[in-house]
C-alpha cells in the first residue's frame, strides 16, 4: 500500500479500520500494582528496587524483565517470576478493582458501537490480559494478543503486527493507543498510527505521532482526524 492509497482511504473513512489497544497504563492503570510486585519479590530474596529501576521494566516484556530481577538476587526462572508478578497484580486488582484510565471505558464503547475493530496488544500474559478484557462490562475487544503469544516483545513490531494480522486489517489503517516508549516504538514499527498518552513515564514529543494527556474526552472522530493528518505527512 502507498501513502497515496492511505491518503484516498482516509479520506472515504471517518475513522481508522482498527483502533489497537495497550493494556497496562493506557486502559488500567496498573503500573502501580507491577512496582509492588516486583518491590515485594526483590526484598522476599534480600535484595533492593527502586522507583527508578522499576520505571525502566515499564513497557517492556516480561521475560526481559524477569531476567533483571535475576539479576538483583531472585533465584527463581524466568517463568515463576512472571507467575509470581503476574499473581500478585491479580491479587491487587481483585482487592481494589480495575484501575480504569481516564476516559478509556468511555472512548472503547464508543468504538465498540460504531463497529470498528479492536485488538488489545498487550506484554502482560494471557491471564492477566484476559481478566482484565473479561470486567469492561462488554465484548471490548475482537482480539488479544499478550506477552505469550509473541516470540519478540515490544519494541519490536511483531506484538503490533500480530494484533493488525488478528483483526484482518492493515496495519498502516490502524490506530494505536500507548503509554510507554518501547510501546510507541513496537507500533510505529508495525506502522500504525501512534497516539502516546503519558502516564508513569515521560514521553519524548515526535516519538509518537501525537501526545494527549489522558483519553477524557476523546472521540472516535479524534482517533480519525489523527490518522488523517499522519496520512497526509
Amino acid at each position: 500500500m502507498t501513502r497515496i492509497e492511505l491518503r484516498l482511504w482516509v479520506v472515504t473513512h471517518s475513522h481508522p479500520a482498527a483502533v489497537l489497544w495497550d493494556m497496562d497504563g493506557t486502559l488500567v492503570n496498573t503500573e502501580p500494582y507491577w512496582i509492588a510486585a516486583e518491590t515485594e519479590l526483590i526484598h522476599d530474596f534480600g535484595g533492593d528496587w527502586s522507583h527508578e529501576e522499576a520505571l525502566q521494566l515499564v513497557g517492556s516484556g516480561l521475560w526481559e524483565s524477569a531476567r533483571i530481577i535475576q539479576a538483583k538476587g531472585v533465584t527463581l526462572t524466568e517463568d515463576e517470576i512472571i507467575d509470581r508478578l503476574t499473581d500478585r497484580v491479580l491479587e491487587q486488582l481483585v482487592e481494589f478493582g480495575i484501575p480504569w484510565r481516564p476516559g478509556a471505558r468511555e472512548l472503547l464503547t464508543e468504538i465498540r458501537e460504531a463497529g470498528v475493530a479492536t485488538a488489545l496488544v498487550t506484554m502482560s500474559i494471557g491471564r492477566m490480559a484476559h481478566h482484565v478484557a473479561d470486567r469492561l462490562g462488554f465484548h471490548g475487544f475482537d482480539a488479544v494478543v499478550s506477552g505469550d503469544d509473541v516470540v519478540a516483545s515490544k519494541p519490536h513490531p511483531e506484538p503490533y503486527l500480530k494484533g493488525a494480522e488478528a483483526l484482518g486489517v492493515d496495519p498502516r489503517y490502524c490506530v494505536a493507543l500507548e503509554d510507554s516508549v518501547p510501546g510507541i516504538a513496537s507500533a510505529r514499527a508495525a506502522g500504525t498510527t501512534v497516539i502516546g498518552i503519558p502516564f508513569i513515564v515521560p514521553i519524548e514529543e515526535g516519538s509518537a505521532h501525537v501526545l494527549w494527556p489522558t483519553l477524557e474526552g476523546r472521540t472516535l472522530a479524534d482517533l480519525g482526524r489523527v490518522l488523517a493528518t499522519s496520512a497526509a505527512m
